[in-house]
């Protein structure tokens, strides 16, 4: 064998060699690759000169995770001044929120939320892009097959709508028998995580409700029937001048409406009366939904946080006028149902921040709502 002829063997081997390593890395790669992919919704949910509140909904629409960290910018010198259901750290424009210990899992199309309070001056445009765990959030998975779209219509198409058209508004009573839908309506106290609701759940029979809204639940340490419209960092006055739960309603047709909201509205100082017309906007649309529509109202639980020394008085108010309130709206047909969550609540031992209950407090809202959401089973 010439020089020649064994540099070109050598050459020939080390070729393959590589071909062989570097389909084997691919092939490696793919199978230890996940599915990685999200998509936000951030919502200013209140303003007011030099601040504001947002409620920010991440979707997992990869494999499921364990930690989270949620990377966006600023571009008008915005800055984060408190943070609920997370930790966060800011550099620059730069924000970083990570995880809270209860809120770490997302399964695949869950969702975790927080919100926040901000400073801003000039204007206050919302970030333009968000990463999840390093992985821009573009609402696609990036391992989703690509989908197609038929360019001619099936041949079996009906020319006309079938007779058994479905009735386009909902029964206002369930079926004898079935199971009552209960949605729990309000902000960051009802819906991250809002563990109250799972301790509720465990109290009632399984059998005979069905919690029903357009958020999925959250962790907390056990399985439960979790669906509910708490939004975090959301004032009631936005939700009823916005129309916002007319297609929550909609959505998931309840007979039960347990209400909890207003604790936004008092940090952001909207007077009690127009939190009253609001709650008022809110009762018309649950009886235009369903005109034998069950609705309980809290009385709001104390808060009493740092940044807001007037805030504890303002609680009070709203609640000392929300029975008046009730009485003037409630019906035979539609009763209105006060629930007092403010008498025994410590905003000291009951909260982990003076605004959000910790697991003693979760334990007592639950207790408070249990009797008069199980009077509206029979």
């Amino acid at each position: 064998m010439t020089p020649t002829t064994m540099t070109r063997r050598r050459l020939a081997i080390l070729a393959a060699a590589t071909t062989l390593l570097g389909g084997g890395a691919v092939i490696t790669a793919g199978q230890a690759s996940a599915a990685a992919g999200c998509q936000v919704k951030y919502t200013i949910s209140s303003q007011w000169p030099g601040g504001f509140g947002a409620a920010v909904d991440v979707t997992n629409l990869g494999d499921p995770i364990n930690g989270w960290s949620l990377v966006f910018s600023f571009s008008a010198g915005q800055t984060v001044t408190q943070l609920w259901n997370g930790s966060v750290t800011q550099s620059g424009a730069t924000v970083t929120v990570r995880n809270a210990a209860w809120n770490n899992a997302i399964a695949t199309n869950g969702t975790a939320s927080f919100g926040f309070n901000g400073s801003w001056t000039g204007s206050n445009p919302a970030p333009s892009s968000f990463a999840l765990n390093g992985v821009t959030c573009t609402g696609a998975a990036s391992t989703s097959p690509p989908t197609t779209t038929p360019t001619t219509a099936p041949t079996t198409t009906p020319t006309t709508a079938p007779t058994t058209t479905p009735p386009t508004t909902a029964p206002t009573t369930p079926p004898t028998g079935a199971p009552v839908k209960i949605m729990a309506l309000g902000d960051s106290i009802t819906g991250s995580p809002g563990c109250w609701r799972a301790l509720l759940w465990q109290k009632l029979p399984a059998a005979k409700v069905d919690f029903v809204g357009t958020l999925p639940p959250q962790g907390c340490g056990f399985t439960y029937d979790g669906e509910n419209e708490g939004h975090g960092g959301y004032l009631v006055t936005n939700v009823a001048n916005q129309n916002l739960l007319v297609g929550w309603l909609a959505a998931t047709t309840p007979g039960v409406v347990m209400m909890h909201f207003g604790t936004n509205d008092v940090w952001s100082n909207i007077p009690t009366s127009t939190i009253l017309t609001a709650y008022g906007t809110l009762v018309g649309q649950m009886r235009a939904s369903n005109p034998r529509m069950k609705i309980l109202v809290a009385q709001i639980i104390p808060m009493n946080p740092s940044t807001c020394t007037e805030c504890a008085a303002r609680v009070v108010n709203l609640n000392a006028a929300i029975p008046a309130w009730a009485a003037s709206l409630t019906t035979t047909a539609s009763p209105i149902t006060v629930v007092d969550q403010w008498t025994g609540f410590d905003d000291a031992t009951d909260t982990y921040d003076g605004v959000h209950p910790n697991d003693a407090g979760n334990v007592k809202i639950a207790n408070r709502w249990y009797p008069s959401v199980s009077a509206t089973l029979n």
